[in-house]
């Protein structure tokens, strides 16, 4: 269900540190979904701000002016990352960032997704998303993956 009080808005430098608190809390409720990271917690932002905003497509999720969620788009079908606030899940900000994402690379999405995360894969899978490769960690995380991708019908 997406709640009409869902707000999307492009994510600039003033948004980083938001952007990188919705990530480190969806993370770390994920538990073992996500494999051991491989940077410190402090050196998302700088992250963030260097090599995230000024090269790629970020969307914040916002809901009563909170910031709750974000999708970052990267090139003509990447969607690199999809992070919801522990706090705001199931309250439709995954599906409200995965739908503007659509509309934004209407020719289709893919995405990659850590074989242990079994969340994500069902809610990708639920919404049209098919698995078309994956490897065995060829990733900085060293874990095995899955590419997933949605074509329009």
């Amino acid at each position: 269900m997406i709640s009409d009080s869902i707000e999307l808005t492009r994510a600039g430098a003033d948004d980083a540190p938001a952007l990188a608190r919705i990530h480190l809390r969806a993370r770390a409720a994920a538990g073992p979904a996500f494999p051991p990271p491989v940077h410190a917690d402090e050196d998302l932002l700088p992250h963030l701000l260097r090599d995230v905003l000024p090269a790629a497509e970020a969307w914040l999720a916002r809901i009563d002016g909170e910031p709750v969620g974000y999708a970052v788009l990267e090139g003509d079908d990447l969607l690199a990352d999809l992070y919801v606030d522990p706090v705001a899940q199931r309250r439709g900000v995954g599906d409200a960032l995965l739908m503007h994402a659509r509309a934004r690379r209407p020719r289709g999405l893919t995405l990659w997704v850590f074989t242990t995360n079994t969340g994500a894969q069902g809610f990708y899978s639920r919404r049209g998303f098919r698995v078309v490769g994956g490897t065995p960690g060829d990733n900085e995380e060293g874990a095995p993956d899955l590419r997933m991708r949605w074509a329009p019908a």
